[in-house]
């Protein structure tokens, strides 16, 4: 068994086709999101996973721009920030232009909460409002994400993306969606965080279930990478002389799901691309981290009184 760099796809339910492994460019600052997204292309990614709240969009198109790859041969996503729920198709092409691109493969609804703007500057948009108390300013009392996704639905006849899904969507916001009088669109993907701390086995089930892709952002853990640091993981990687980040990637590329790794280091966004097969009771013990370790999940935004993950 030796690496190789991922070339598979998986089929969204639209048909397009998605490359299963992408570079995520959350907390890429200064002009790393130009680096690491130009990196990347260069060295054979097909997939870039942006979003209007990263504060990027403008870098990533760049890169896109200067990478020299053709356009239709890069899978592109971006976000639907909170702010902007009450009119997502001008939110779509504000994207659009900081991007410098005509269309989009895939709009997610960034989470199911929105979020009150506090004017209608790019400033005033792209952050979290806040109340006097400092506690987030939620746009709770006359909205919902089921309205939200009403008028993204209309999104895809405009040719401005290729699909949309939804991102941080529990079984139940898709059970709420899906039994909406209006609904009328699958989400093509649902993109969350998982990784050998916080598998979302019954997640995953549900959603194959709906013919709903699942994606994987934070597959290391987030900040400072705290998977990474894992005993079990760092034995099971020497085992097949793989990195601990490798061997995670496989892992998620083996479950038939598509994972986003992030990293702003040309050698790292490299090694990240390269995946092998892991016998199936090295894939049981990853999966089974947590119910030793305790399932933690490490991206945590507070969002009250809207019920997050439930």
């Amino acid at each position: 068994m030796s690496l190789k760099n991922s070339t598979a796809t998986l089929k969204l339910n639209t048909g397009a086709e998605i490359p299963v492994v992408g570079l995520g460019t959350w907390r890429s600052a200064a002009n790393d999101g130009y680096d690491s997204v130009l990196a990347a292309l260069k060295l054979g990614y097909r997939h870039i996973d942006a979003a209007a709240i990263y504060g990027n969009e403008d870098q990533v198109g760049r890169a896109i721009k200067d990478s020299g790859v053709p356009r239709q041969e890069i899978f592109i996503t971006t976000k639907l920030w909170g702010t902007e729920h009450r009119n997502p198709a001008k939110a779509l092409d504000s994207s659009l232009k900081r991007l410098g691109l005509d269309y989009v493969d895939l709009y997610l609804m960034h989470w199911p909460v929105a979020l009150k703007a506090h004017g209608s500057e790019e400033k005033d948009l792209l952050n979290i409002p806040k109340k006097p108390d400092g506690k987030t300013d939620i746009d709770i009392e006359d909205w919902d994400f089921i309205k939200t996704w009403e008028l993204m639905q209309e999104l895809p006849k405009t040719g401005k993306t290729k699909a949309i899904g939804v991102s941080n969507f529990s079984i139940n916001n898709l059970k709420a969606l899906k039994n909406s009088p209006k609904f009328n669109t699958v989400p093509a993907a649902n993109q969350v965080e998982i990784h050998p701390l916080f598998p979302q086995t019954e997640l995953i089930e549900y959603c194959k279930s709906e013919n709903i892709l699942i994606e994987a952002y934070s597959p290391f853990g987030s900040a400072d990478a705290p998977v990474l640091k894992e005993p079990e993981l760092h034995k099971l990687a020497e085992k097949y002389n793989i990195s601990t980040a490798q061997l995670i990637i496989s892992w998620s590329v083996q479950r038939g799901y598509v994972v986003l790794p992030k990293s702003v280091h040309a050698e790292r966004i490299e090694a990240n691309l390269k995946v092998l097969t892991l016998k199936d009771e090295d894939m049981e013990t990853i999966t089974n981290l947590s119910k030793v370790k305790g399932e933690k999940r490490l991206v945590q935004l507070d969002w009250s009184p809207f019920p997050t993950f439930e």
